[in-house]
């Protein structure tokens, strides 16, 4: 990922229902249960960590039982630390007193709670990318001193891994084109950091890549589900069994799901995109422009997708009066810069969305070069009465900024490539008349049309035309 270019909006819950989420979340909720038990009489080490001697009764206060409960609940007790719901009194005594962050549980903002939650989870992260505890007894020398050289460990490079993978599954889950709620398969996350776009058969080296990944991811998001982040399906324990070993039930070979599943929960996506803004990121959210000026939404959402402008737009509209907004629209959408197109195209799209209170703003831009042929459509599609026909030179400069608006929307897509055929198929003179469209663009649109049109004859035309329009402007 880049952090100059936006990554697609994503659209979040309410902050307190969020904040909900955060409480009920197992680690979380174990902490604050763990910092409201301590007391005079609880001890920690140098390290902040509960003394051996008390975890079980902090296991129990948890109601844990089993060979996990200690960990379990020394686990619970460092987040409490990390976070501040606990304070070390006396580092030499071993004493501790109840955080201040404390109270932020019960009388905080939903966004103090959250702010709590981060810390949680960057603990959880952290300790995510720390080696099993096999490895660094193995790598310990006689002096109680680990060796990072022997375990083959990077913290860096560890960290950053993981972020790569929370990052692709973020992009996974809020683009336009991803699977949404949906889970995403552990060898497709693994693959999608390991394998080069360029390469269309993984060698075999990469694919072993892929799958030490894979072991290693499912350590790690099964250690990050309690705290919120993740919904995640383990991978089967049977594939980890000896080749030779018989399974102890009847599998599917093609079950995917066997080889874990996993996806950010709506708590999850809060976070991966708190850890994405606070990097440096462009990771805008639907709702950040409902407050701001129509200019800032049409700019805004010119790079989103379809469904997240139109749910922004919505956003937007609903704290306005319907005249007020499309005026205001209007205004915003004026320009002949490069943006210019694609700020009209997403004034449409708020348009349709406005009532018939909005007809007199259509109709003060009616003689408006760049806006009288958007108002028209708009009042047209609404069998408003004494609407003015356009003229030849209003519908071929329409034409074209339409087309640069698509271009910029969506690149050569199947649906532009319809358009230009479909333009080219109605209008025998079409070429003729459009390169003297006096439009920024039409240089560029008729290039693409060129590019686009599958019949060489007709594509010969629109480059022609393109060498025209460029002539005259002077390029």
């Amino acid at each position: 990922m880049s952090d100059s270019s936006p990554l697609p909006p994503v659209r979040l819950r309410p902050e307190a229902e969020l904040a909900r989420d955060a409480l009920s979340t197992p680690l979380l909720s174990r902490a604050a249960r763990l910092a409201r038990w301590a007391g005079p009489d609880t001890r920690v080490d140098a390290a902040g960590g509960l003394v051996d001697e008390q975890l079980p009764a902090a296991a129990a206060a948890l109601g844990l039982s089993g060979d996990d409960a200690a960990a379990c609940a020394s686990e619970a007790w460092r987040v409490a630390v990390d976070t501040g719901l606990v304070e070390i009194a006396d580092e030499e005594a071993g004493t501790v007193a109840a955080g201040e962050d404390l109270a932020l549980l019960t009388g905080g903002s939903p966004r103090d709670v959250l702010g709590v939650w981060l810390g949680a989870l960057e603990t959880l992260l952290a300790d995510a990318s720390v080696p099993d505890l096999d490895g660094l007894v193995e790598a310990m020398d006689d002096g109680g001193r680990v060796d990072l050289s022997e375990l083959d460990w990077d913290p860096e490079a560890e960290a950053e891994f993981l972020d790569g993978v929370l990052g692709n599954l973020y992009l996974l889950t809020v683009g336009e084109d991803g699977p949404g709620g949906s889970p995403v398969p552990l060898p497709a996350l693994a693959a999608s950091m390991l394998v080069p776009t360029d390469m269309t058969e993984p060698s075999n080296d990469v694919l072993e890549e892929v799958s030490e990944a894979m072991m290693r991811l499912d350590d790690q998001f099964r250690l990050l589900e309690p705290v919120g982040l993740v919904e995640y399906q383990p991978v089967d324990e049977a594939l980890m069994t000896d080749a030779d070993e018989e399974p102890a039930a009847p599998v599917d070979e093609t079950d995917v799901s066997r080889y874990g599943m996993v996806r950010l929960t709506p708590l999850g996506l809060y976070g991966v995109r708190a850890r994405l803004l606070e990097a440096g990121f462009q990771a805008p959210a639907v709702g950040d422009l409902a407050d701001k000026g129509a200019d800032a939404l049409l700019d805004g959402a010119a790079s989103f997708g379809h469904t997240a402008a139109q749910a922004e737009i919505e956003q937007w509209l609903a704290r306005r009066e319907p005249l007020a907004a499309a005026r205001e629209l209007l205004a915003a959408a004026r320009g002949g810069d490069a943006g210019a197109p694609l700020r009209r195209l997403r004034c449409q799209q708020a348009l349709s969305l406005v009532g018939a209170e909005a007809e007199p703003a259509l109709r003060e831009v009616l003689d408006d070069a760049e806006l009288g042929g958007l108002a028209r459509v708009w009042l047209t599609e609404r069998q408003a009465a004494d609407v003015p026909a356009p003229s030849e030179k209003m519908i071929f400069w329409l034409t074209v900024d339409t087309v640069a608006a698509q271009l910029a929307a969506e690149g050569n897509s199947e649906e532009l490539r319809a358009l230009v055929q479909g333009l080219a198929a109605q209008h025998g003179g079409f070429f003729e008349a459009a390169w003297r469209v006096d439009h920024p663009a039409t240089a560029d649109v008729l290039e693409a049309m060129g590019r686009l049109h599958p019949d060489k004859k007709i594509a010969k035309q629109a480059r022609k035309a393109a060498f025209k329009a460029r002539s005259q402007r002077g390029d």
